[in-house]
């Protein structure tokens, strides 16, 4: 199943193709003619997108057509040509425009990712016996659509990361006046309602379990 209809899909393709820059032909030369023909832009654009609409892993969509390692490969030859940002707004504007963001409702959570990597943003992570991690804080609209997210060390906890989380909504607008944020038991705290406050943001936040006492 694709992760947008094809009536959404092909526009979308249509403006991101004409960012492209223009590229040889490619040839086989080897003898043997061994050597793989390029995989196509387009089938790329297809595995990112779908990235973008289920905030996925690029292992977890790279199958017979694609790994990932050619997506990655992919995406930093397009990070490198000063395009690979306009994906993300291409794709996001679209859906708005055809669809509606539902922007009145949102919610944040975080989650831990291998880092076998590294990176600026890895730790040691407290659920994979310290091994390489990330913190993934994501932020999605009220149908699950991801806006954008925040990167920590896998040590950190979700609620320090609500607030450069909520920033990712500075790079949409226009907003509505009335956001309910909501959020998992983790987040729930004075600091956490303080900063929704501050946002004007309404909270619609999980209660820690209370102790009865004996």
């Amino acid at each position: 199943m694709p992760a947008i209809p094809s009536w959404l899909l092909e526009p979308l393709w249509d403006q991101f193709a004409a960012l492209l820059p223009d590229r040889p032909v490619y040839h086989p030369s080897h003898p043997l003619g061994c050597h793989k023909p390029r995989i196509a832009d387009r089938i790329i654009f297809e595995k990112l997108i779908q990235v973008l609409r289920f905030g996925c892993s690029y292992e977890s969509i790279a199958d017979c057509t694609c790994g990932a390692t050619t997506i990655r490969d992919r995406r930093n030859e397009w990070i490198k040509d000063g395009i690979f940002a306009d994906l993300k707004i291409i794709a996001r504007e679209s859906y708005d425009r055809l669809v509606g963001l539902a922007l009145a409702d949102i919610a944040v959570d975080g989650c831990i990712t291998k880092a076998p990597g590294g990176g600026d943003c890895a730790g040691p992570s407290p659920v994979d016996r310290r091994k390489l991690g990330v913190k993934r804080s994501l932020l999605v609209e009220g149908k699950g659509i991801p806006l954008g997210r925040a990167l920590a060390p896998a040590s950190r906890h979700d609620s320090p990361l609500l607030a450069p989380t909520l920033d990712q909504l500075n790079q949409i607008g226009p907003l509505p006046d009335d956001i309910t944020v909501h959020l998992d038991a983790g987040y729930d705290s004075q600091k956490t309602r303080d900063e929704l406050d501050s946002r004007h943001m309404t909270g619609d936040i999980a209660h820690k379990p209370r102790s009865t006492g004996q």
